[in-house]
This record gives structure tokens, C-alpha cells and sequence, in this order.
């Protein structure tokens, strides 16, 4: 299980925690991660999906370039970021990848 913590602007899972940027937006609840394919380069090639519906997809992905927010100590700072998707550091995402895809992720 991916646990998603809003307040403390955290994900975690394989046993540890790492800083996310989340946004007023992002939704909460239980959901699927799927992996989809995506053109647009800032988000390097995929994303992990977790919530739709008919405007949005909500998604786990990689911080685009410039996102220095996301090494900010005060989980405040992070949790302003997005519009409702959870972006990781690349190298988190791509640990996420390799071992949750398919996964549920929880978001609270």
C-alpha cells in the first residue's frame, strides 16, 4: 500500500517516506495506481494515475523542472504546489514505479 499524508506532504511506501508537493485539490480516498503513457516532456514519458473523472486525471508523477519547492523542510510550503497530483523527486518516482504500479494508494 502507497500512503499519501496531505498534512505532512508525504508519501510513503517499501517501508519509507519521502517530501511530495500535493495541492488543495488532490483527492482523497483510496484508489488504483495505473501506469499511462503521456507526451508531454515535463512529465518524462508517464504517470502513475490514481482518480479520474470527465475534465481531470489525477496523477503520481515527477516534479517538472524548477520545482525546488519540493525540498522545502516546512510540509506547509508543500502542500500548496499542484492542482491535486502528487509529485515526487524523479528518483522516487521511478521506485514507485518498479515496485507499485498496480498498487493502491491511499491519500488522506
Amino acid at each position: 500500500m502507497i500512503t499519501v499524508d496531505i498534512a505532512a506532504a508525504l508519501i510513503c511506501f517499501a517501508g519509507a517516506c519521502h517530501p511530495a508537493l500535493v495541492g488543495p485539490d488532490t483527492p482523497t480516498g483510496e484508489f488504483a495506481i495505473e501506469r499511462r503513457a503521456v507526451s508531454n516532456p515535463n512529465y518524462g514519458g508517464d504517470v502513475l494515475a490514481f482518480h479520474e473523472d470527465d475534465r481531470y486525471i489525477w496523477a503520481v508523477h515527477r516534479t517538472w523542472p524548477g520545482r525546488e519547492k519540493l525540498y522545502a523542510q516546512a510540509p506547509e510550503r508543500r502542500r500548496v504546489v499542484t492542482k491535486g497530483c502528487v509529485n515526487v523527486e524523479p528518483s522516487v518516482y521511478l521506485k514507485l514505479k518498479e515496485c507499485c504500479n498496480g498498487e493502491r494508494i491511499e491519500i488522506r
